[in-house]
This record gives C-alpha cells, sequence and structure tokens, in this order.
C-alpha cells in the first residue's frame, strides 16, 4: 500500500454497502472511491483510509501567538503545518487554497512523525501546531507526529474547529497539550449558513476540553461584519463562556478580510474588536484580545485583580514582562492563568520557512 494512504477506526458499514465514517458529526456516506467532504478520507476495498498521511503544505516556525496562544508559553517557537481538505465548508475561509484544495499537489512535502519531532527539537520549538486546516481529518498522521514529539519533549497544539464525533475526540485530543478551537459565531443559522455545520457539535467539545481533559484552551472568533458581530450575539456567546467554561478561558476577536466565497464583503473595522473585547471583559472574560490589527492595548495581557501590565505585545514581539518566576503578578501575586517560563522566549517575529530533509 502507498505510505501515504493509512486504514482509520472511526466508520462503519450500512446495510447498503456503503461506509460511514464516523469522525466527525457530518457522518458522510461513501460508495468505494468516493471521498468524504473533508476530501482526505476515502472509501477503498471496503474501510475508510486517510489518504494524505505524512504530506503537507509546508512547514513553518511561528511564534506561539500566531496560532493564537497568548498564555501556553509565551514568546515561544512552534513547528506548524497542515495537509489538504477540512471537514467544514467555511464560504470565509482565509486559508482557503489548503483547506479547500483538492489537488493532492497541494501536499507538496512529505515528513514522517520522527523527522517533524527532530525538526522540531532542532529548530528550538517548544511545541508543534496542527494549523491551517483542521487537524481533525488528519487525526492519524497529527497523533502519530504527537507521540514523536513527546519523546522529544516538544507538545503538541490543535488549532482547530472542534467538529469531531464524541469517541474520536478523546482518542485526538488525547494526544494534544493546548488546543485553540474557533468559535465561528454564536449562532446555529451563522454555522449552518455560512460553513455547513451546525453551533451545537462545537459547544459540546469546548465543554468536553474544560471539564475532562488537561490541555490548555483558548478560544477565537473571527468577526464579520454583519454576520456574527451584534452586540447581542457578542454578550451571549462570552456569557456563554463565563458561565459553561469559565473566566479564564482567553478570548481572541480577530479582523476578517474579503477571501475566498465572500470577496465583495467589507474588513473587520479595529472598533468593532474593541468593542467585542469590551463585551467579553464586561461578563467576566478575564483575559480578552484583539488580533489582525494593530492594537497593542488589546493584545496585550493584564492582571485580571490589579490591572498591571503583565506580558506587552506589538504584533508578536514581546516586551514588558511583569511575571515573576512562579507565574503571578509582579505587583499582587495573583496567579496568571496559563503556562509560563520565568521569562519570556526567545522567538521569532515572523514565520520562518523550514524544509524537511
Amino acid at each position: 500500500m502507498d505510505e501515504t494512504i493509512v486504514p482509520t477506526r472511526y466508520w462503519h458499514q450500512l446495510p447498503d454497502g456503503q461506509l460511514q465514517c464516523d469522525l466527525c458529526p457530518r457522518h458522510c456516506r461513501l460508495q468505494e472511491g468516493q471521498r468524504g467532504l473533508c476530501y482526505v478520507r476515502q472509501h477503498l476495498e471496503g474501510e475508510v483510509r486517510l489518504v494524505s498521511y505524512g504530506r503537507s503544505s509546508g512547514f513553518a516556525i511561528d511564534p506561539i501567538e500566531k496560532k493564537p496562544l497568548n498564555h501556553f508559553f509565551p514568546g515561544s517557537r512552534v513547528l506548524s503545518f497542515g495537509t489538504a481538505g477540512c471537514n467544514l465548508a467555511c464560504k470565509f475561509c482565509q486559508n482557503w487554497h489548503m483547506s479547500k484544495s483538492r489537488e493532492m499537489d497541494t501536499l507538496a512535502e512529505a515528513a514522517s512523525p520522527a523527522q517533524l519531532a527532530d525538526a522540531a527539537a532542532d529548530g528550538g520549538c517548544r511545541s508543534v501546531a496542527f494549523t491551517y486546516n483542521d487537524p481533525v481529518i488528519f487525526m492519524e498522521y497529527a497523533l502519530d507526529v504527537a507521540a514523536a514529539c513527546r519523546e522529544r519533549g516538544v507538545r503538541s497544539v490543535a488549532v482547530t474547529a472542534g467538529y469531531i464525533d464524541p469517541e474520536p475526540r478523546i482518542e485526538f485530543f488525547r494526544g494534544m497539550d493546548a488546543a485553540n478551537v474557533d468559535l465561528k459565531a454564536f449562532s446555529d443559522d451563522f454555522y449552518y449558513r455560512l460553513c455547513g455545520s451546525h453551533l451545537a457539535p462545537v459547544l459540546d467539545t469546548l465543554e468536553y476540553l474544560r471539564h475532562e481533559t488537561d490541555i490548555w484552551l483558548e478560544l477565537t472568533t473571527l468577526l464579520i461584519p454583519g454576520e456574527n458581530d451584534s452586540d447581542g450575539e457578542l454578550d451571549a456567546m462570552t456569557r456563554w463562556v463565563v458561565d459553561r467554561l469559565g473566566a479564564d478561558v482567553p478570548m481572541h476577536f480577530t479582523a476578517f478580510h474579503p477571501d475566498w466565497k465572500m470577496r465583495e464583503h467589507k474588513r473587520t473595522p479595529a472598533a468593532t474588536l474593541t468593542r467585542a473585547r469590551a463585551i467579553a471583559m464586561a461578563n467576566g472574560v478575564r483575559y480578552a484580545y484583539t488580533g489582525n490589527v494593530h492594537d497593542g492595548e488589546g493584545g496585550s495581557t493584564y492582571c485580571h485583580h490589579c490591572g498591571e501590565l503583565l506580558i506587552e505585545r506589538e504584533w508578536y514581539r514581546l516586551g514588558r514582562w511583569g511575571l515573576d518566576s512562579r507565574g503571578c503578578c509582579n505587583g499582587c501575586g495573583t496567579a496568571l492563568a496559563g503556562y509560563f517560563d520565568a521569562g519570556p522566549e526567545q522567538g521569532v517575529a515572523h514565520p520562518v520557512r523550514v524544509r524537511m530533509l
């Protein structure tokens, strides 16, 4: 068998001979040779197989803040990569050239799990990130990479929409150390109309991660003018986060730019992100951030107790560091939620392309 094609576990056969993929709530029904909407899980010879194992659309060393993760070893380097395909159909996708690709030539580079772990360790990376497209769809590859990285002391980060069924969710996230989950909106209409999916499974994943795992969790919402940026929706979303996940889960509000099938839509004004951040904090979210805009205040971290500046950020560059060696505020001693070293790590300010040998 081709080394890029491997068996998968989460599927079952239907009475009519089709196979149903049970990885995510789409539950694609596949005839022989047919691929799911994700494009990389295919019915071949009586089983569902992953057909993109070990192949990537490229590798880069990023600052961890680009994921975005602001409370997971700030300033550290992360080796990022993705594959082709996605199990959502977001009309506003900012990485559509990879996630919406239907050409295997998009997967121009190859790397084994051991090669990736070595590259991350040799590049001074604290973690590897499965990103650009959703790692749920290449779960088998991601978990093998995570296992190899763990042996080298490198952590694993999932950047995901959280659209996964309960049983595979346990196995997938068991291999992860941190996750940034896209909470794309707080209405099922938005998810159905613009993403071809539903909100409820995402909320279920968020509660699972927060209450049944030790994974560090942060959330990102891309705000699209007129679609998911109303005061009412932001109020409901942030209240739900505080009530169901807790005040310590950081929220990132990022700016939309016209792309994929929403090229005629307006860009998100910076004032919208500032408004969203204010609503979140008024509802008890302790750490709310703005992204994709130049906003030193909105990108920095403050003590929720005394207001002291704890981690200053200028885009992806770190400035003032107000934490002691225990990760507590130098001013009042209040602990900052997350994972921190005694000081900021020396990361990279911009992505650095990596070639696998």
